[in-house]
């Protein structure tokens, strides 16, 4: 039972988002059917008991290259209230389980479309995968090390600018259709949900408070009051007190003084990093958590 239940969705199984996209659903309880392409199963490098994502619903192979699959598909997608499937443009038009073809046979239904690139432009049918879309959009630039830039596994593409942006996308065009009668076709593209993720740091870079250089800034690292540090036993602790009171207080914590450890003083944040390094190594990850954990300090 949940938020959706009642609500009918047919799932063209794929990789990655389209997968955590409707284990959401799922999740809140909507009903949904997984069409597996019979030329897929069991060919998936991750077992199905160990793929969480395919958890909540049920499932049907079925060769959609034939006549009699693709009926059957059709038939469920007549009784769906969503259909989402993450396929490269045109490969379900040529199915003959497209939107148009759908949509005419079931003119409420909301059909979402997961692609990296977006169904039209010069990439629209070029291979890829989230790290080549987060490279696109600026956000892996933002990430890493000063020397290079490094994968954030994929949840800022394929999780978060894909599955995300899909999941709130096909539930705002259901409301829209429970109260028209006409469903719509939802376009989600990787590469716009990340740069979608990018807003606020592109609005910081517009503004002049942050710097195109990775590890040099207060949310990448770059500060000495938001960052990692290794520990006596080579584990690893975080420390994120942006805001002054909470800085002083892990200051206060850690017996050091004030007006040592400036937080506007960008010029000396390495400075001030080394120190911290130094400190964090006396102690191990245990006995860190023992000090500074339920301090209120933004520590983990």
């Amino acid at each position: 039972m949940g938020t959706l239940t009642g609500l009918q969705v047919v799932e063209f199984a794929g990789i990655g988002p389209g997968s955590f996209c409707c284990m959401l659903l799922a999740d809140m309880g909507a009903e949904i059917i997984r069409i597996e392409r019979t030329d897929m199963v069991g060919k998936d490098p991750l077992e199905p008991r160990y793929n969480p994502m395919l958890r909540g619903r049920k499932s049907i192979a079925l060769d959609l290259k034939s006549p009699a699959g693709a009926d059957v598909a059709m038939s469920l997608c007549e009784r769906a209230d969503i259909v989402i499937e993450c396929y490269r443009p045109g490969v379900m038009e040529r199915l003959g389980l497209g939107p148009d073809e759908v949509l005419s046979r079931n003119p409420r239904v909301v059909y979402g479309r997961m692609t990296g690139w977006g169904q039209t432009g010069p990439l629209a049918n070029a291979p890829g995968h989230d790290l080549n879309y987060i490279a696109l959009t600026g956000a892996l630039h933002a990430i890493g090390t000063k020397e290079q830039p490094v994968p954030p596994l994929v949840m800022v593409g394929d999780f978060g600018g894909g599955a995300m942006y899909l999941a709130v996308g096909v539930l705002s065009a259901h409301i829209e259709s429970r109260r028209s009668g006409r469903g719509q076709v939802v376009d989600a593209a990787i590469v716009d949900g990340a740069a979608s993720l990018m807003t606020a740091f592109y609005g910081m870079l517009a503004a002049g408070s942050v710097v195109e250089e990775r590890a040099s800034n207060r949310l990448d690292g770059g500060s000495h009051f938001y960052s990692v540090y290794p520990t006596k036993d080579d584990e690893f602790v975080s420390i994120a007190p942006t805001e002054p009171k909470f800085f002083q207080r892990l200051l206060s914590e850690l017996n050091l003084p004030v007006s040592d450890y400036d937080q506007a003083d960008r010029e000396n944040w390495p400075v001030y990093q080394s120190k911290l390094r130094d400190l964090f190594r006396t102690k191990t990850r245990d006995e860190w958590c023992a000090i500074l954990e339920d301090k209120g300090v933004c520590f983990a």
